[in-house]
């Protein structure tokens, strides 16, 4: 998979989150922005963005994955959102 087929599938998946997909083959690193994280533990929202991705992990498109989730506000001060 390339990262913008990943990316499309999250955009598709989970509603108003803004996703950063970098990564190759079957190895990705994914930054999801957006509102619902908010409110939520760091598992919860790990959870979500593993749940839009479950049959893609399933059939093996997918192997390593690793999430980081911000909401807006945290965003706004992340180191990974240094330009």
């Amino acid at each position: 998979m390339q990262p913008n087929e990943v990316k499309a599938l999250l955009e598709s998946r989970v509603d108003g989150c803004e996703f950063h997909i970098q990564g190759e083959g079957c190895n990705f690193q994914v930054i999801a922005v957006g509102e619902a994280f908010e409110g939520l533990s760091p598992v919860k929202r790990q959870q979500l963005v593993y749940a839009a991705l479950s049959d893609e992990i399933a059939s093996g498109a997918l192997h390593a994955i690793s999430i980081k989730t911000f909401t807006p506000t945290q965003w706004s001060t992340a180191s990974e959102n240094a330009q």
